[in-house]
């Protein structure tokens, strides 16, 4: 049975209480949803790599061309797998709390911030964690 609205508001307010009291803790059950995402990707990275060398196989016994594709489907497979996931599947898995830049943030809607603006954001949320 799906949550009503009013039970989902409660608990993405109990999960921000949660994140502001235990930053450790929310942190750790954010990476098991995380480690999920690379496990999967680790899966779908080894079977690309099998799929590929099955194809280098069958394109040692055609022609070249089926052996050049299945070692493009060998590394692809390999580079997708070592790769982290990208930002916009990081935010969804995160939710609002770690993307969302402090309060009084430098950041706008659609602009990137810098380096050093990220860790003068993490400076200050920390700074108001105290």
């Amino acid at each position: 049975m799906p949550l009503s609205e009013h039970e989902q508001k409660m608990l993405a307010q109990m999960e921000q209480a949660l994140a502001a009291e235990d930053p450790k803790f929310a942190s750790q059950m954010q990476g098991r949803a995380l480690a999920s995402i690379q496990h999967r990707r680790w899966i779908i990275g080894v079977v690309g790599v099998v799929a590929g060398l099955g194809l280098v196989l069958v394109g040692v016994n055609t022609t070249m061309w089926v052996g050049a594709l299945g070692f493009a489907v060998m590394v692809a497979a390999a580079v997708y797998a070592v790769t982290p996931p990208r930002r916009a599947k990081l935010a969804a898995v995160q939710g609002s709390g770690d993307d969302a830049p402090a309060q009084g943030g430098k950041r706008r809607k659609g602009q990137r911030s810098s380096f050093m603006d990220r860790l003068d954001e993490r400076w200050e949320r920390r700074e108001n964690n105290w």
